[in-house]
């Protein structure tokens, strides 16, 4: 197993199969409706070689998690080899202790081994506030095309909801 950062009673590590349920259990703990099949399919892509999973343990327990798709799929950074963040995320009751910054330290320096930019999604609705300004404090910006949801970009005045598919899209310069 691999370990990306160790950082006093922070350690940043690649996934082990375990963790899919640790992560589950924890996000249906919060009334969330995850779906175990994603979490299994992190840990085999990180085998595969297709995404980076970066598990947060704090104190030694798993703390929360971050991913690096290395070959994004999907627009708007699709064929662009920009390496994508998707799905950081520290549970909850250990917020404010820099594990979501420390998951990003190595998912930034990893994908500054394969590009000059790293690339992620926010969500627009305020339970992404503190993701939205952790990202700004970092030096993400946005890439202008707008709000996107559900995969699409959305034209000016069309409907939709502010739920978890409603983003916008920022990038930073690793170079």
């Amino acid at each position: 197993m691999t370990t990306y950062l160790q950082d006093g009673d922070i350690r940043i590590r690649g996934m082990e199969k375990e963790d899919a349920a640790i992560i589950y259990n924890t996000y249906l703990s919060y009334g969330w409706h995850p779906s175990m099949e994603t979490y299994e399919n992190y840990y085999r892509e990180q085998e595969r070689g297709e995404r980076l999973v970066f598990i947060a343990e704090y104190e030694g327990a798993v703390a929360g998690i971050c991913t690096l798709v290395l070959n994004p799929s999907e627009e708007p950074w699709a064929g662009r080899g920009i390496p994508e963040i998707v799905d950081l995320c520290v549970f909850f009751h250990l917020h404010r202790r820099g594990i979501g910054s420390r998951l990003l330290d190595a998912a930034e320096s990893e994908a500054a081994k394969r590009a000059r930019a790293v690339c992620l999604a926010v969500g627009v609705h305020s339970g992404y506030g503190p993701a939205q300004r952790l990202y700004v404090k970092r030096g993400y910006n946005f890439d202008g095309s707008g709000v996107w949801y559900r995969g699409k970009q959305l034209d000016q005045y069309a409907p939709c909801v502010n739920d978890d598919d409603l983003l916008l899209f920022m990038s930073k310069d690793l170079s």
